[in-house]
């Protein structure tokens, strides 16, 4: 693989598990030092520290509730005061519930707006202190976004939906700066909270145009085309990989 990234860091939250791992590992082997954060799987995290560490990258984790902004703004701190820099940022950490809109608890509905829509601005907001010309900020969105064809993801939605349009002004926002900012929205994406034999599998599957469930790989390496320099004409844009679920 193209060392697109040698000597940029990257920090990715929730990459200690399913799409972030995926990601994390994509960036470390174009050649970035990469920064995992986690908040409940520490053995995960450092299984993919691990992991890169034995394909020659070089990647670090550290514990932070996505959910809590002190945490965040601490964590992306820690991380450029530790490397001496911030090249990418990539929004990963979130949470999902499915549940019928009349059973959604105030403590689920802040849960989720704390971590999937607050926690991405946060991140943003703290990053673009360290990040400079060059820098990416990139955020896991979901098709779901644009299209939920089942019942009880109302919560879920409504967070994802407002990160394309945060995306879209903040892209403006800093485009004079060289920062590049877009959304990625997977579609159903073969992991262990989604496995393609899991129990609804079936019927996902007859949603998707390619007939088959995605990769955590498969986004990871749209995610590490976004913050190369290749990409550097591309802000503001929302992305689908989603083997034509929206189609």
């Amino acid at each position: 693989m193209s060392k697109s990234l040698a000597g940029k860091v990257a920090i990715v939250t929730g990459g200690s598990r399913g799409i972030g791992a995926g990601i994390a590992e994509r960036l470390a082997a174009a050649g970035a030092t990469v920064a995992i954060t986690y908040y409940a799987s520490p053995e995960q995290a450092e299984l993919v520290v691990k992991s890169i560490g034995e394909a020659g990258g070089t990647a670090v984790a550290i514990r932070v509730d996505a959910g809590d902004r002190d945490a965040v703004r601490a964590g992306i701190t820690e991380i450029a005061e530790r490397f001496g820099r911030l090249d990418v940022l990539v929004n990963n950490a979130g949470v999902i519930d499915i549940s019928p809109v009349g059973t959604v608890t105030d403590a689920d509905y802040d849960r989720a707006l704390a971590v999937n829509q607050t926690g991405v601005f946060v991140a943003s907001q703290e990053a673009l202190r360290h990040l400079g010309e060059g820098g990416r900020i990139i955020t896991i969105g979901s098709v779901n976004a644009d299209r939920i064809p089942f019942a009880g993801g109302t919560v879920y939605a409504l967070t994802k939906a407002a990160v394309a349009g945060l995306t879209r002004a903040l892209a403006r926002e800093v485009s004079g700066r060289g920062i590049t900012v877009n959304t990625v929205q997977p579609g159903p994406v073969d992991t262990d909270m989604n496995p393609a034999d899991g129990p609804f599998a079936d019927s996902v599957r007859t949603h998707i145009a390619a007939a088959r469930y995605g990769t955590a790989d498969e986004v990871g390496s749209l995610v590490t085309y976004l913050a190369g320099p290749d990409a550097a004409y591309i802000t503001g844009a929302t992305i689908n990989v989603d083997g034509g679920y929206a189609a």
